[in-house]
This record gives structure tokens, sequence and C-alpha cells, in this order.
């Protein structure tokens, strides 16, 4: 069936990435706890949010939200920049730590696509991506990604 197809990959996708997390607690390296790296994914994803958006965005309070945001501050994986526009407003930044940290599932994405593009034709993986757009976009209205911000961080 298709959503057990769908759930394998998935899933293999999600348990990659858990290894390569645990591979990095055994040597040592790893200093998120599994709460901070949800978060990271989603300040990753927001594109850039303020503390209030994201504080919406994962229905915690405010106060909550800073008090996470300050961890990961102090931990070297976020920064705060000022908004050009409005001098009292602060954007939630990824720093290189992150993104060396993140690069852990993306490479394995990348390696999964670049088998995908060995394997088939190249109008079914034109296909395939089209759907995936189409899953994105209209299947899953819910959650919008902010524009640009449908490639993970480099």
């Amino acid at each position: 069936m298709l959503d057990e197809s769908f759930n394998r990959v998935y899933t293999k996708f999600k348990l990659h990435f858990y290894r390569s997390v645990f591979s990095r607690f055994q040597q040592r390296e790893a200093s998120l706890t599994t709460v901070e790296t949800f978060c990271m994914e989603i300040i990753n994803a927001l594109g850039n949010p303020t503390i209030n958006e994201f504080s919406s965005f994962v229905n915690i309070s405010p106060p909550n939200a800073a008090y996470k945001i300050n961890n990961l501050i102090q931990k070297g994986y976020v920064t705060k920049e000022q908004s050009p526009d409005d001098k009292r407003e602060y954007h939630l930044a990824v720093t290189q730590k992150y993104i060396d940290y993140y690069n852990i599932s993306y490479r394995y994405l990348s390696t999964v696509m670049d088998r995908i593009k060995e394997r088939f034709p190249a109008e079914d993986v034109a296909k395939l991506e089209k759907m995936l757009d189409v899953i994105s976009e209209e299947l899953m209205p819910e959650l919008q990604l902010p524009e640009g911000e449908h490639k993970p961080a480099t």
C-alpha cells in the first residue's frame, strides 16, 4: 500500500538521522538535547522567525520559547539578528555549527536522491519531483514554508 511504502521511506530517513546523532553522542560531539534538536529543525524550516513566530508555531509561551532560544544561543547554534525594518524586532538565524550538525541528515538525503537519479529514467525523476511539489504545496496546506526555504540549510 502507498501509505506503508511512504512510511517505510520516511522512517528510514528518520532512523538514519537518529543513528548519526547517537554516534555523535558516543564521540561526545553532540550538545543538543532531543527537544533542542526539534527546536532547531523548526527554526531552520521557518526561515529566520522571530521568537514570537517560533513560540506561536510550537504553541508555547513566549517566555518559554525565549528560554529555549537562549539555551541554543549559549550553545552556539542560533544567533539573534536585529531586523533592518524594525529595530525592536530580532530574527533567529541558524549558525554554521548547526548547519554542520544538520548536514548529517542532508548528506544522506542527497545520497538517496543521487541513487534515484541513477536508478530511474529522467522522466520518472521529473514526475516524482512534480508529485512531491504538489504534495508539499497543495496536499499539506496546514504547513507553509517561507519562500525560498524549501531547501535545507547549506
